[in-house]
């Protein structure tokens, strides 16, 4: 199985207008396109999933003035995008077709493939108690690196195919519940990933 986009090239920068933040303040947020083949046999389904691995984990240290994070400081992981139940004969999602600008306490029902579902993102927690911005993110929103950090973020759509049309979730469901439900499920996976800093140094 393989995934591609027309939006940005494997392993080089994602333009701002798919990120939700840019050196001066809120960007295009719009879902980069992405198209996949070469599906396994069987497949009655499929899950995607946007998730960037190089989060820093020292919360405190974003964004502070006179501060930059360092490369070497331990990463998490950062989902922007969950979707479940996307139809067997889906092979593309159009850029813009899922998410199309920043949304202040998220999109409540975002647009997609008809009979797929989608999940919070983790910008629900991020913004928690926050009283412009705070609320539940489903769908899409693009990268947001904080503007201090030395290391380049990576960002990996990752496309998995199951042999089951629908997975038991709940309505409020996570990336970490699609994992759990789809394990037994799991007949291939692809991904690529693009890059994004705001930091001025940071190339990429």
């Amino acid at each position: 199985m393989r995934i591609w986009s027309e939006s940005f090239e494997h392993r080089q920068r994602i333009p701002a207008e798919f990120a939700m933040g840019t050196p001066d303040g809120f960007g295009g947020n719009r879902n980069p396109h992405l198209a996949w083949d070469g599906v396994p046999a069987g497949t009655r389904s499929f899950v995607l999933m946007c998730i960037d691995t190089d989060v820093p984990t020292v919360a405190e240290m974003v964004g502070k003035p006179g501060v930059e994070i360092p490369v070497e400081q331990p990463r998490t992981e950062f989902v922007h995008w969950v979707m479940a139940d996307i139809p067997a004969e889906v092979r593309a999602i159009a850029a813009g077709s899922c998410s199309d600008g920043v949304t202040p306490r998220g999109k409540r029902n975002p647009p997609g493939p008809p009979g797929a579902r989608q999940g919070l993102n983790d910008y629900t927690g991020w913004f928690a108690g926050d009283a412009d911005m705070g609320g539940d993110y489903y769908g899409y929103d693009g990268p947001y690196p904080p503007p201090n950090d030395l290391r380049l973020h990576r960002y990996f759509f990752r496309l998995f195919a199951l042999d089951t049309p629908r997975l038991a979730l709940p309505a409020r469901f996570t990336a970490a519940d699609v994992f759990q439900a789809m394990h037994a499920h799991l007949l291939g996976e692809t991904a690529l990933y693009g890059t994004y800093s705001l930091h001025p140094r940071v190339a990429g």
